[in-house]
């Protein structure tokens, strides 16, 4: 065999030998829609915490990869403070490598922090700073492959009010999406663009790719509104308004049958559009679904999720919506306790659920009704951040930086 093939033929073994069918690798799960491979026990038992770590303020969540688990915190003072992407042991929490730089704290109205979530692809970890520094290391071994300051590349002279929180995203194996205001396509092997998008104002969320008439897509919502993108390209294929307050912006589109979701906060509400002709063609539009940080999941063709905005006066609330249609199927009242909590799914139909001061809890998705099956407190504090179930372990973490891993029982 010649050198070369042989040495591409070991780094395909070497890259596959990291991951597993139980692994986490990005924002949203192994099929980018928030819901896990593995099931839960009917009852499950959370009450056994295997270990805790101080990872520093943030609300990035994890990611899961080879028995390691990859995320971002901050720490030290406000204006010399720093980040660091942690790699620990799944089993033990122990630190196999970290990575630090430095960073001053966005913490305009809540705590600050990266809310970015690692990605990891082909033996290597990909992370994207609150300042817009996308980096590139060895999964394995922390080593540093290649950083690119994307503030710079959008021609920006400062991060937008939150700072950058796009999670780095894979359109395929050798093209990297992220959003810096425009959308980039890079090379993940050395960071070079690819292409650059039309310009908007930046936004937090992650963009999503899909398949519509035989051609690849990208949706991904903008300051200014959703927008959807040639994949090949980056060209705009068609946008269309939706304006929030505070100019924010921070969730996934949700696609489904060549349908598009989207929901924001403060209010604004939750739409559904098809893309016909060249344009965005809305099937509804109402306020019942108010995703502020958190995506909802889609399973069996209803939407759960949480419907509020942290920082307003109206109680955030739990429901159940009809894809299709948007009819509101049931919603739990803020006496239930769950606040602007966060929400995942697993392969059984069964929801995950973080609620915003750390109880851990599951109820089977059903559109007949909520009732939970299990609970149990696992954190204190803050906690919007979405939890993680891979490989029989669940992840939680709170703004301070506790993360917590429980053995599912």
């Amino acid at each position: 065999m010649h050198r070369r093939q042989l040495a591409a033929s070991l780094s395909l073994i070497a890259s596959v030998a990291f991951v597993s069918a139980a692994d986490w690798l990005q924002w949203r799960g192994p099929d980018e829609n928030g819901i896990s491979t593995e099931r839960l026990p009917s009852k499950p038992d959370f009450t056994e915490a295997l270990w805790q770590k101080k990872v520093g303020t943030g609300f990035s969540s994890v990611a899961v990869a080879g028995g390691k688990v990859f995320t971002m915190g901050h720490s030290g003072a406000k204006d010399g403070g720093e980040e660091t992407v942690w790699c620990l042991d799944a089993a033990t929490g122990k630190e196999v490598w970290k990575h630090t730089y430095p960073a001053p704290l966005i913490d305009r109205f809540y705590e600050g922090g990266p809310g970015a979530t690692p990605t990891v692809r082909g033996g290597k970890v990909f992370t994207y700073s609150k300042h817009g520094r996308l980096h590139c290391y060895e999964a394995a071994t922390g080593k540093l492959v290649w950083s690119r300051d994307m503030m710079a590349e959008a021609g920006l002279d400062a991060p937008p009010e939150w700072g950058f929180a796009c999670s780095p995203y894979f359109l395929s194996d050798d093209t990297l999406l992220i959003e810096a205001g425009p959308t980039f396509a890079l090379d993940p092997a050395t960071g070079s663009v690819r292409w650059k998008g039309e310009r908007f104002t930046p936004a937090y969320g992650t963009p999503k790719a899909y398949t519509a008439a035989g051609k690849r897509l990208i949706a991904v919502m903008k300051t200014e509104g959703l927008a959807v993108l040639e994949a090949a390209t980056g060209k705009t294929v068609a946008t269309t308004p939706w304006k929030t307050s505070f100019d924010t912006t921070a969730t996934t589109p949700i696609i489904h049958d060549g349908l598009i979701f989207i929901s924001t906060g403060y209010d604004r509400g939750c739409a559904l559009f098809e893309l016909a002709g060249g344009e965005l063609k809305q099937r509804y539009e109402h306020k019942a679904m108010c995703n502020h940080m958190n995506n909802s999941v889609l399973l069996d063709g209803h939407l759960y999720g949480f419907d509020g905005t942290a920082h307003r006066g109206r109680p955030t609330e739990f429901v159940c919506l009809e894809f299709a249609t948007g009819k509101e199927k049931w919603r739990v009242p803020a006496s239930a306790g769950l606040g602007c909590g966060s929400v995942m799914a697993t392969a059984d139909g069964t929801l995950l659920i973080l609620s915003e001061r750390g109880g851990l809890l599951t109820a089977p998705a059903t559109p007949t009704g909520f009732k939970s099956t299990a609970r149990h407190q696992v954190l204190g504090g803050r906690c919007w951040t979405v939890p993680v179930l891979a490989d029989g372990k669940v992840y939680c973490r709170n703004a301070r930086g506790d993360l917590v891993c429980v053995k599912v029982k």
